[in-house]
């Protein structure tokens, strides 16, 4: 019997096909730069138009790196460090300006509170334990983009926009568990179509101007509290 040679030298359709992920990854760096050009205009649905094609972008990137071995084939160029440098522009940065440019927050505290959520959105992001093993989220994981979401859906006073905010800061380094809804195998179904649910109402929000009724604003929180749940029913492994 022949050993199995170590590896072969790939073709190059398929290095370029690996390339073409990281294209696509990098991507959502520029919907972060378009989004933020919405911002400045306050045109905040256009605003979360970009963010949400991003957040599409990153939802299945990781899938195409992984079935095209983007990693093998391209050892020179990291996905991990693409990821997060686009992550951390459209979850942390572009809600941050928002943030301080809405109007939501009193005055005084909008800018202090645009700091901290970058600064907290960003050692969240070098966290190395951020993840657990079977792919849970560890603390509340820096998605402000969805936080500010509903922040414009909800519409809530300054000051309890201001206390959640705060609260949810403080909760990036606390060890409670988050659902990754694109990756985890427990009710994977029920979480994947309640994800579907959720992108749709919220296309019908940002569609409405960011007014889309009672009706929609209860179901929106109602599937935040089933994500929320999921963490809370994970099942802890040695």
């Amino acid at each position: 019997m022949n050993p199995r040679r170590p590896s072969a030298k790939p073709r190059p359709p398929a290095r370029t096909a690996a390339f073409a992920v990281h294209i696509f990854t990098a991507c959502g760096a520029a919907c972060a730069l378009l989004a933020l050009i919405a911002a400045v205009r306050s045109d905040w649905p256009q605003m979360f138009v970009w963010l949400g094609v991003a957040l599409f972008i990153d939802g299945i990137d990781g899938t195409f790196a992984r079935r095209l071995h983007v990693a093998e084939l391209l050892p020179r160029w990291s996905g991990d460090v693409l990821d997060l440098v686009v992550d951390i522009l459209n979850y942390v940065f572009v809600p941050a300006y928002a943030v301080a440019a809405s109007g939501f927050v009193p005055s005084a505290v909008a800018i202090p509170l645009a700091v901290v959520i970058v600064v907290t959105g960003s050692l969240y992001f070098a966290d190395r334990l951020m993840k657990t093993s079977d792919h849970y989220f560890r603390g509340f994981p820096a998605v402000w983009n969805v936080a500010v979401f509903y922040m414009f859906v909800l519409k809530p006073e300054p000051v309890s926009a201001m206390i959640s905010i705060a609260m949810l800061a403080a909760l990036t380094f606390v060890p409670f568990h988050v659902v990754h809804p694109m990756r985890i195998p427990h009710l994977r179904t029920i979480t994947l179509a309640a994800l579907v649910l959720w992108s749709a109402l919220a296309a019908f929000a940002v569609a409405k101007n960011l007014d889309p009724g009672f009706w929609t604003q209860v179901a929106l929180c109602i599937l935040a509290a089933y994500f929320v749940a999921v963490g809370f029913l994970r099942r802890h492994h040695p």
